[in-house]
Formats: C-alpha cells, structure tokens, sequence
C-alpha cells in the first residue's frame, strides 16, 4: 500500500501566504503585483487539461499526490472538495459525519474537515510547484440546511441558526423565503419550473438571495479569497439553482488568477433531466464549461453493453458542444446513485476512464475518492470528524495513480492537438481501436479474452511503448512494445485491458511531462462577445458561428449571452488562437424558433495569445439606452481586511445604499478597479466608501463625484481617495 505524506511548503508559497492572507469571513484579497511575479517566475505548470478529481481528500493527501504522482504524470489540475467552513454532523441521522456535511456552509472561513487554511494554502502552492493547477469545488448557492437540529456548529466552531448566519454575515434578507421570493412553501415541487428551481430549496438549504448585490460581493469576495490564495478555477456547485444572471454577475466582479493572470476556470455541475431548455447544460455555457452528465451516463451504457457502440458519440444527445464540456466518468453524486460506472464496476470503470481520456470530449478528469457500502458514508476521519490521510489501497481508491491511468494522462496530453478521431476500428462487440491523427492509437478489449488483431494506427513506422503496462525508460520500455509497419500494427491485447502508445512514448526517449511556460491549460483565447439587442420577452440571445467552440452554425449548439442590463448581453468563450473565426448573433425562443440578424457574417482573427472582445448591436434592432461599461480606478490605501466600494445615484451603484455598493478589487493594489455597466446618456454621481471587517463604513470627503455616461462606448473613471 502507498500512503500519501505531507510536504512542506516551499519558498513560493511562503510568499504567496503572506501576501494574499486575508481575515476570516470572507472578505477580499489584496495580492501586491511584487508577490504575483515572484509566483509566477517561480511556477511552471503542467500543459495539460486532464484533471484528477481527488473528492474528500484532506489537503496534506492532495498535496503528497501532487508531487509524487499527478505532475510527474503531467496532470493539469486536481480539483479538491469544498474548502469553507461546514457543519459538523456528528450525531445524525445518516451516520456519524456524513460525507454532505461540505456541501453545508456555515461560514466562507477556510476551516474545515480536510484543515486548516495554513494547510489549503501550503497544498495550493505545493501542488503549483508540482505543476498541477489547483480546482475548488465552490458551494456558493446556499448555507447551510434550514432544518440542522438547534445547537449544531461548524468546524471552526461557527453557531448559527435558519437564515443568520453571523461569520459571513448573512441575515434573513440575504435568503430566498418561502411564500415570499419563493413561489411555493419553500420547496421545488416542479423541476422544470425555472422560478422554483432558482428562488425555492434545493433540499431545506438556505437558498442565497443572489439577486442582492450585497450578496454577490460576499459570494465574489469569498471566491477572491481563493483566488488570492492560488486557486486557478472552480467546479461550481448546484449551479442550476442560481439564476444565470445573478451568477454571470459575481464571475464579473472575480480577479485575475495569480499564477497565470488569466480568468479562473469555470465548470458548472448542472444536473440534467429537464425538459425546459432554461434549464439544460446548454443555456449555462456563456458563464463557463458544463459537467456532461450524459456522456458519462452513455459510457456506463456502453461498457455494460457493446462498447461498439462508441463510435456513435457523434450522434449522442449530448449535455453541450465538446469545447464546453469539463467530462467525467463518474463523481460522487452519480455513483452514489447508479446511474454511471464506479470503483464497483472493476476493470469496466478502469477501461471506461482510460477511454475518457482518449476520446476527444471535453476536458477529461479521473475520479478518487473513498470506498463506501452506504450512500451517506462519511469519508475515513478521526473521533472529531477531521478526514484522515489518504493511504491507497484500503478504504482509498488511487485510480489517478495507477500506471495505466498515469499513462493515458501521458496519451491525452500527446494527442490534444488533433480533435477527432481516425480509422474507429470494431473487432467485435467489446474490441475496438482507433487513432488521433499521426499522435496516438489505442485498443480496448472489454472481454474475457485476449484478442490479436491489426489495427491502424495512424503513427509513423517503428517500435513505441505501450503505456497501460509500463512507462517510457532510458533504454526501452518497462511494459509492452507495439510495433508499426506501414502505419499500421498487430497487437495482444489482454482480456478486460487496454493497449495504448503515443509519439512521445518511444523506446529510449526521456519521459517529461508537457509544461507551458505561459501557463495557458488550453492554449485558447477568451473571446468577449458582447451585443446590444431587444429581443423579446420569451427571446434569449446567442452568439453562433464557423468553429465548433460557437456551435458550427447551428443555433442548437450557438452559445448563450447573459443579459447585462440595459439591453446588453455579453459572454466570454474560449476560441482557438491564430484563427479567423465568421459568426453572427440570433435571438431564439424556448420553442426553439431562431431570428438571424441581417447582413453579412461578421468576423473576427483571434490573436496568438491574450484575450479578444467584440461590441457590437444586433443588425436591425433599435437599441435605445444601451449600456456603457465605466471603469472605475480609484487609488486608495487601507489597512488589513479593509476594502473599497463605489456607491452612487442609480440602482447600478447601490443607490447611495453603502449595503448596495459595488465591491472594487485590488489585484493592482493600491488601485482598486471594477467595471459595471451603466445606463448611456445619464448623469451619474458617485464616491468611494472603505467597509471595516467589523462592517463600519467611511465615506471619502468632499463633493459627490459625477459623470455622464456617453451615447455608446465606454467610460473610464481614475480617481484617489479623499
């Protein structure tokens, strides 16, 4: 057995630590452009999309894996459970501390079960040095459940009761009501319904009120925390019940990561089964990627049938385009109920996960987590709840670090650059093959029996490693070696196994894993669409174009922009570099009848690296009172926990409520900046206020500030403090 040991932390998160140490409670993060350089000249980070989805690890585990196996593996993430501060279940009805007791938030503090926020953060900047990018599994929809019995505490020791929440703080107002903002007594009696779905309870959890701004900049604040601490990304949880606006708002006030200054992932757990489109993974994919549950449930299908039938991904009804998919085999909700493979299903789960990571879906991850006979089970823990370290073999699955898997990490990251499939080969109902491009092949046997057969692979001629078996060494292989003649190669592959080689797998060749100096996961452009448009009540608008990222030009499959106000709908998607790219904007119904704007395609080049944004109207739409996105830059010092709003005279500023306040944050600090869209042609006053830990506010001296926010275009405001 293989026990996973803690590591110290080392230089680079010594500086991080102490300059994006923030108080308790969920307040933003100031991180000084000196300790953002220094942690990025330090770090150099594994090029790669694979994520290996350690759930409820303690984070000493995350880290010793991270070091030993997933950057040597050349993983490009680990995405980690949820951080913050959660109830303590000891006595419950599910057993002694069930493992749901994380999905309950008390407080945004980062105390919990897996430790401490000393050792978060030492495992962020350990797992970075390793190479691997560090994903959060956000809980951001709710607090902690209405009906936990009177007494119960957090981690940290945080009380609390129904709709008070006193560490974060959140009050009564700060929840959706039954019988007031929710439609029905406070449950979700119709899961098609998008009003109960986003205002009603998600299973008695204290539904966040995220329409209120004062409620954004606590959920952004908390989420900055991370951000400031390293975190690169985040799976975001229940998302469905968040509404899609409310959410693009709080994406839009979260920095810039620190390690490679880019936006933060974003994968989005939408769970399917509604039949109102609203509600289905496709119209979440302007805020980010989307867990594609129906893959992961045609994979079990498949592997518990005739694997055959794999070469009919194509024609599947899939939850989103492939360019909008963060893909998974299994994680803890579906396996729980049956609905996809597990751990239970032995070498099909194996086979399954190594065929995730070949097909070009989405962005693949590997699931590990605890073996459990009961739904409830908490993960293994000592007498006060704490999750115990990860020792592989007994109640831990280590999938992540089997060489087979550790190997196909290897293959996806060699094969990423071609996208499709070649030469899809069936031998029979539970044998097949098939190649990407010139990179890499792989055959998979699902049956009692080991098969011969010839395949193609698609790889120039010569001898490679196959890396189920063995690995790469200084003078050969240390598994299997497959040999291609004529591009093509007769290959054993042994019953319920795989057989699997790739370029960069040759006898004698250096094994390394790939890393990008630049930090860039998915070498992509996040492209900014942003549009001024009316469409109509029951119209959403969307973005479709040339590349499969906007849909091919089908509207199915076109990307949604979420409403900004003011007329404006503005989306961010990650596009291909170097790459001229024709589209144009639709509004389409519920009943999915499409309206095209007039004209011609619109067009764009994205360029090599960075970023790209277009604005642009809606071809023959009148668009009156358009928003105008003002930038304010204010100068301002403070002292530690301290932070700075903008508050002014229309309801985008709070209307001089300081509760109401836009939250400014200071990745450049002391300048702190955010940008919020404003009606044109009006006159605005403004002024800065600082918020103390504690809550008191200050309001800068002086005259209110003013401003008139133009016809179209932008405003830029920079100020210092008076």
């Amino acid at each position: 057995m293989e026990s996973a040991k803690p590591h110290p932390i080392g230089r680079t998160g010594r500086l991080l630590l102490a300059a994006a140490m923030v108080a308790v409670g969920g307040t933003a993060v100031v991180t000084t452009a000196i300790t953002a350089t220094s942690a990025r000249a330090a770090v150099v980070l594994n090029d790669s999309e694979v994520t290996a989805n350690l759930w409820e690890w303690n984070w000493n585990s995350v880290a010793a894996a991270c070091t030993d196996h997933l950057g040597p593996a050349g993983y490009g993430a680990v995405q980690v459970a949820p951080p913050q501060e959660s109830v303590r279940l000891p006595n419950s009805n599910d057993g002694t501390h069930p493992w749901y007791e994380v999905y309950q938030p008390v407080s945004y503090q980062l105390e919990s079960r897996f430790g401490s926020r000393q050792q978060f953060a030492e495992m962020v900047t350990t797992c970075h040095e390793a190479g691997v990018r560090v994903y959060v599994d956000a809980v951001v929809n709710h607090m902690a459940g209405t009906n936990n019995p009177p007494g119960t505490r957090g981690y940290a020791g945080t009380e609390f009761s129904g709709y008070d929440y006193p560490a974060v703080p959140y009050g009564a107002g700060d929840f959706h009501r039954p019988g007031d903002n929710c439609p029905t007594d406070g449950s979700i009696n119709d899961w098609d319904n998008e009003a109960q779905v986003t205002s009603c309870e998600l299973l008695s959890l204290a539904d966040l009120y995220t329409e209120k701004e004062s409620v954004r900049n606590k959920i952004a604040s908390y989420l900055n925390d991370l951000i400031g601490l390293g975190v690169d990304g985040f799976r975001v949880d229940a998302v469905k019940h968040i509404r899609k606006d409310d959410f693009a708002a709080i994406l839009g006030k979260l920095n810039n990561t620190v390690v490679e200054g880019r936006r933060p992932y974003v994968a989005q757990e939408i769970f399917d089964g509604a039949s109102n489109p609203a509600l289905q993974a496709r119209a979440f994919i302007g805020n980010g990627d989307v867990l594609d549950f129906a893959y992961a449930k045609g994979i079990r299908s498949a592997f518990q049938g005739s694997i055959a039938t794999l070469a009919n991904i194509p024609n599947w009804n899939l939850d989103a385009p492939s360019a909008n998919v963060f893909a998974m085999v299994t994680n803890h909700d579906l396996e729980r109920d049956g609905v996809v493979l597990s751990y239970k299903d032995g070498t099909d789960y194996v086979l399954a996960n190594y065929f995730a990571l070949a097909y070009p879906h989405g962005r693949p991850s590997v699931y590990d987590s605890f073996t459990w006979s009961d739904r409830n089970q908490s993960p293994p823990h000592n007498g006060d709840g704490y999750v115990t370290d990860t020792v592989c073999g007994g109640t831990w699955n280590c999938l992540s670090q089997t060489t087979g898997i550790k190997g196909m990490v290897g293959w996806a990251n060699a094969a990423r650059p071609v996208q499709t499939i070649a030469d899809f080969t069936v031998i029979n109902d539970n044998v097949i093959g098939f190649h990407r491009g010139d990179r890499a092949w792989i055959g998979i046997n699902d049956s009692g029996s080991a098969v011969s057969a010839t395949f193609t692979t698609g790889l120039t001629d010569g001898d490679y490693c196959d890396v189920i078996s063995g690995s790469v060494t200084g003078s050969g292989c240390s598994g299997g070696t497959v040999t291609v003649s004529g591009g093509r190669a007769t290959v054993t592959i042994p019953a319920n196994n795989a057989v699997a080689v790739h370029l960069n797998a040759r006898p004698g060749a250096t094994p390394s894993p790939t890393i990008s100096p630049t930090g860039d996961p998915t070498d992509r452009i996040a492209t900014t669409f942003t549009v001024h448009a009316t469409p109509g009540a029951d119209q959403e608008v969307h973005v479709v174009g040339s590349i499969p990222e906007l849909g091919s030009w089908a509207p199915a499959d076109a990307v949604r922009l979420v409403p900004q106000g003011g007329n404006t709908y503005r989306g961010t998607i990650d596009l291909p570099p170097s790459t001229q790219v024709e589209y144009k904007f639709i509004k389409v119904t519920a009943a999915g009848g499409v309206t095209w704007e007039s004209g011609a395609n619109r067009s764009l080049t994205t360029p090599v690296t960075g970023t790209h944004a277009v604005t642009e109207t809606f071809r023959g739409d009148s668009v009156p009172g358009s928003a105008i996105a003002a930038s304010f830059n204010a100068t301002v010092t403070t002292f530690f926990g301290q932070n700075v709003f903008v508050v002014g005279n229309v309801a985008e500023l709070g209307s001089w409520n300081p509760d109401e306040a836009v939250a400014l944050f200071a990745a450049d600090y002391p300048v702190w900046r955010a940008t919020v869209n404003l009606p044109s042609n009006t006159a605005i006053e403004y002024k800065y206020l600082k918020k103390n830990p504690d809550g008191f506010v200050t309001w800068e001296s002086g005259a209110n500030r003013s401003f008139t926010t133009p016809p179209t275009g932008t405003h830029t405001s920079t100020d210092t403090w008076r």
